[in-house]
């Protein structure tokens, strides 16, 4: 798993503004976070951090998948992600 995101961030290094590469990068943070609240569950402010980024991937997700359904679906079996059904 961590080798996937790890070949989409190398294969997209000359286009750090790629919504593959953020949304990437975005999926990472959360999962480098999931194990905090494990240890600290009354962390609120880091709560409230992750569900910034979030949201974020989800509303870069949707536009994803609004503008290139093919590059949508690569990607999210690329992470391991559900699809969203919300929208």
């Amino acid at each position: 798993m961590v080798k996937k995101n790890s070949l989409i961030i190398s294969e997209k290094k000359k286009n750090t503004g790629s919504l593959e590469f953020q949304i990437t990068s975005f999926t990472k943070k959360i999962r480098a976070l999931v194990p905090h609240f494990e240890l600290h569950k009354e962390d609120y402010s880091s709560q409230r951090g992750l569900r910034k980024i979030l949201e974020k991937r989800r509303r870069l997700l949707f536009y994803l998948k609004k503008k290139d359904l093919l590059r949508y679906q690569k990607l999210i079996s690329k992470l391991d992600i559900r699809e969203s059904t919300n929208q």
